[in-house]
């Protein structure tokens, strides 16, 4: 892929949220769901893993808020042996995604010692399984075209290819023929 063409950002559905592909957390690792506090640590992770993005601290109020209970209820971190908090997923929402309610995987992130590990797969599950525990049945995501490993991630978790242009469908032509989907 030309690494001069501007980044496109692509939407993938996954048009139900049912049997969600179980994976375990290796051990040593674990869940947990946020707590008042943690807004610092979801940027330090996201600084960390994302290079394509401009993080800045407002960003976590501008996307979630500040209400501390519904954090509590969406907000996942991945959590490495010793406690710390080295990833993390968000079981979010969008009351109007194209015209309905949908659930959205939000702003998944594991710093970079910690990628490649397998561990965004059970983080995957905890924030789709919390989804449909909230009542979501079917959700969205956007990532950008450079996140390879995230997209194959996506697919195998059900998540399809939203196409509503023709640069899109060019994009995800070219995709399939990289990853390895054609």
């Amino acid at each position: 892929m030309d690494s001069t063409a501007p980044m496109l950002r692509l939407t993938m559905v996954r048009p139900n949220l049912i049997q969600i592909p179980p994976y375990d957390l290796a051990p040593g690792f674990s869940l947990r769901w946020f707590r008042p506090g943690d807004e610092r640590r979801w940027f330090e992770i996201q600084s960390a893993a994302d290079r394509l993005n401009r993080i800045y601290e407002e960003i976590f109020a501008h996307q979630f808020g500040t209400d501390p209970l519904r954090l509590a209820q969406r907000q996942c971190y991945l959590c490495a042996a010793d406690g710390n908090a080295i990833g993390t997923g968000t079981a979010w929402f969008d009351e109007n995604f194209r015209g309905e309610v949908f659930g959205r995987v939000h702003w998944v992130a594991i710093v970079p010692e910690y990628q490649g590990k397998r561990l965004s797969r059970p983080l995957l599950t905890a924030v789709c399984e919390r989804l449909r525990e909230l009542g979501h049945e079917r959700a969205y995501l956007t990532t950008s075209m450079k996140r390879r490993a995230a997209i194959r991630l996506y697919l195998r978790f059900g998540f399809e290819p939203l196409i509503e242009t023709e640069e899109q469908a060019r994009a995800w032509r070219t995709l399939r023929k990289e990853i390895g989907l054609v």
